[in-house]
């Protein structure tokens, strides 16, 4: 399991602030870090993922939790 430096709950966020808290939410972390983000909903599962990897960002797992949540690993890229 990889070390995740922070996490997100945007599960009662609904878009577009649920990719706007995100990437602030990355802005504010060092490259290479993880950041968790817990999403709810058909719209945020779509565009969370799709939104951070069209920033460069490395998407590394989008899983479901059982609760009708899920759980979402991105690995910050830059410099």
């Amino acid at each position: 399991m990889p070390d995740v430096t922070a996490t997100l709950d945007i599960t009662r966020e609904v878009c577009p602030m649920t990719y706007v808290r995100t990437k602030l939410k990355l802005e504010s972390l060092p490259p290479g870090t993880l950041l968790e983000v817990l999403l709810k909903g058909d719209e945020p599962l779509k565009n969370v993922p799709r939104s951070a990897r069209d920033e460069g960002h490395e998407v590394v797992s989008l899983e479901p939790r059982g609760d009708g949540t899920h759980r979402l690993l991105v690995r910050k890229q830059g410099r």
